[in-house]
């Protein structure tokens, strides 16, 4: 059978076509491919560029704070001595600073003035009958011995010489107490201090015992430092605190006088008394905040800026060798300066991004500039030096 050319020349036509339109698609995947290949080989874009630190041990010093009311080391109350006096003239007021035998308020006198005088008449009539009954007596005695006298009037002129005596005491004394009571017509002032309240009034007239003022002796107060029972043991006698009364004064030096000897029993506090230094911020009534000073200690140290804090949590991020940012739980501590104590979660040896973490997350890229090891500065804190840029 002859075949014809247009059969032949069908199929071989079609199978030409097919190789063609499979070598079209193949020409068109492989820019695709290389185009894939390319995007996957080029570089990761830094998120941020850093400088990395690492924790330095460094001497912090140990404090132990505490709050607490001013008060004033000791108060005297200063009232009257004299019963039933009208108040005549009032010569201290609040805030005065007084000295020790300072008249602080006179009392009309007129009254125990006359009882005075009158004493002292008194006295001298005692004293002219003593002399009358001692001359009787001397008589009595030299005649005695003759048989001049009998015994019983010799009896009678010796005890008429000892009563005499006895009177002349006794108006002595009364005179003693109408001078005291004029000298009670004034109010003094029983210490150095500073009159802190005044209740006398001009023209009062008062019962023996009423107070008339209030004053803080010696002008010294001091700080009763509520502190938890654990720490007591570590507080002393003779350490030192520093203690701010309000957020706009400068701190008072104060030292620990005395630690209480017992704990409440509900706050499970106690009292630490401490002696404050004169500071014109400082008023007695004030609620003060402070801190007692018990030594140094050391510590692993960061600056505060690589510590950052996310959902209550203190957090530092860490950078790996692929500059890879990843984030680790810290515990922290004592703050001094620019420096943070580290307590938990990391090493002296592990880097950490030093400033800027609040702007990186979990798995972030970075583009590290290295910092050289802190210089640890005078007075314990630890200084960093940047290292320059590569």
């Amino acid at each position: 059978m002859t075949l014809r050319p247009k059969t032949i020349l069908l199929p071989a036509l079609a199978l030409v076509l097919a190789a063609l339109y499979g070598l079209g698609v193949h020409a068109a995947d492989e820019p695709k491919k290389e185009a894939k290949d390319g995007k996957a080989a080029a570089p990761v874009k830094a998120a941020l560029t850093v400088t990395v630190t690492q924790a330095q041990t460094a001497k912090l010093p140990m404090k132990i704070s505490a709050n607490g009311n001013i008060a004033p080391w000791q108060e005297a109350s200063v009232g009257t001595e004299a019963n039933g006096l009208r108040l005549a003239e009032v010569r201290a007021n609040v805030g005065d600073v007084v000295k020790k035998g300072q008249v602080l308020a006179v009392f009309a006198s007129d009254t125990v003035q006359a009882d005075l005088l009158q004493a002292k008449a008194a006295v001298a009539e005692a004293e002219a009958m003593l002399g009358e009954a001692a001359a009787n007596a001397q008589r009595a005695r030299e005649l005695g011995p003759a048989g001049a006298l009998s015994g019983q009037q010799i009896n009678n002129y010796l005890t008429g010489e000892r009563t005499a005596q006895a009177r002349l005491e006794a108006a002595k004394a009364s005179y003693r107490v109408a001078q005291l009571r004029v000298a009670q017509a004034q109010v003094v002032a029983p210490d150095n201090g500073i009159i802190s309240a005044r209740s006398a009034t001009v023209g009062a007239v008062l019962p023996a015992g009423q107070e008339l003022f209030r004053l803080i002796r010696q002008g010294r107060l001091e700080w009763r430092a509520e502190v938890a029972s654990a720490d007591l043991a570590r507080l002393k006698p003779g350490m030192v605190a520093s203690v701010v009364a309000t957020n706009t004064a400068a701190p008072v030096t104060g030292k620990v006088r005395m630690v209480a000897p017992t704990v409440d029993a509900q706050t499970r506090n106690g009292i630490v008394y401490v002696d404050l230094g004169a500071s014109p911020d400082v008023k007695a009534g004030m609620y003060a905040r402070g801190e007692f000073d018990i030594g140094q200690s050391e510590a692993l140290t960061l600056p505060q800026g690589a510590v950052v804090l996310r959902d209550g949590f203190n957090y530092v991020l860490k950078v790996g060798p692929d500059s890879k940012v990843t984030q680790s739980k810290v515990g922290v501590g004592r703050r001094v300066g620019d420096r943070i104590e580290i307590t938990s979660g990391l090493d002296a040896q592990t880097k950490v991004v030093a400033a800027g973490g609040g702007f990186l997350a979990e798995g972030d890229v970075v583009r590290v500039v290295e910092a050289t090891p802190a210089v640890p500065a005078p007075g314990g804190s630890v200084k960093p030096v940047a290292a320059p840029k590569k």
